[in-house]
């Protein structure tokens, strides 16, 4: 996401008005909505169509094993929902509007497990997990389905798992953008223990919001309890995408400032004065998580 300030000449009466334009250079940025398991996308639109107003191009889809795919749902894989992820991903970027440094990635459930593993094959800058599943890496290449019936699942959620044991908590550990986690507290199949593992995962994020839905089910089924939700998700991305390009309008004026008080002194930014000296323009891009330094 970057933002340019430009110098401008505004002709009236024959005269010559000194302006200055401030624009966003190179797009908007894109969200990407992953349903849970059972789910589709129409769960997201509600949601998707919130970010929109944000400015925002959003993209949901229907994993394999799902809706118009549903004859799959005893044999997908991870893998393969996975690869779904990263082609629904590369798809939005494709997007001329998208600013491919400035993706959201939303996941709920499984959904959530998976924008997680994502995260280590495409740059994501801002990442929100509700409910978070959590699985076994063993038997990655064998269907979905299974998983759900390994006795040992339920038992596997309830303990303390650290990111060296689990594939999408290393991810997690890894991840450098800003994350929210949304807990539903009356979850029985994404327990609390889950989202404490995955915000100890988040140990190198640059930053990590937590939110929990009182008395709320896995699934929401409560209206009050789903629009909860999407007040924490939409507040959460006002905040980082707004916010952001505040702070990269802020960056550009500052400069200016700077610039002319180089050129011209201290007197050259009070009302009044010097304005019509500064020529040119100014950019400001924001340093991806991609960009940061290891820790």
């Amino acid at each position: 996401m970057e933002t340019k300030l430009s110098s401008i000449a505004i002709a009236v009466d024959g005269d010559a008005l000194s302006g200055t334009l401030l624009t966003p250079t190179n797009g908007m940025p894109g969200v990407l909505f992953v349903h849970g398991w059972g789910g589709n996308q129409h769960h997201n639109l509600v949601r998707a169509r919130e970010a929109v107003g944000l400015g925002c191009v959003c993209l949901t889809f229907d994993l394999r094993g799902h809706e118009g795919m549903a004859s799959m749902r005893e044999t997908v894989t991870r893998a393969q929902n996975l690869d779904d992820i990263k082609a629904a991903y590369d798809r939005l970027v494709e997007c001329p509007q998208v600013d491919p440094e400035s993706i959201a990635v939303v996941g709920l459930s499984y959904g959530g497990y998976l924008a997680a593993l994502l995260t280590l094959e495409r740059p994501v800058e801002w990442l929100a997990l509700r409910s978070p599943a959590l699985y076994k890496d063993a038997h990655w290449d064998g269907p979905k389905v299974a998983l759900n019936r390994d006795p040992d699942l339920m038992p596997y959620r309830h303990r303390a798992i650290a990111p060296d044991d689990n594939v999408a908590l290393a991810a997690c550990q890894r991840f450098r953008g800003d994350v929210l986690l949304v807990e539903a507290e009356q979850d029985l199949i994404v327990p609390g223990q889950v989202l404490k593992n995955y915000a100890a995962a988040f140990s190198n994020a640059r930053s990590l919001t937590a939110r929990a839905i009182k008395g709320a089910d896995h699934a929401l089924t409560r209206k009050e309890h789903q629009f909860e939700y999407t007040r924490y998700l939409i507040d959460w991305l006002t905040e980082m995408v707004v916010g952001r390009r505040v702070a990269l309008a802020k960056n550009v004026v500052e400069r200016r400032k700077q610039s002319l008080r180089h050129t011209q002194g201290d007197a050259a930014t009070s009302p009044g004065q010097g304005s019509k000296e500064f020529h040119g323009q100014i950019e400001a891009k924001e340093r991806t998580s991609e960009a940061m330094p290891s820790r």
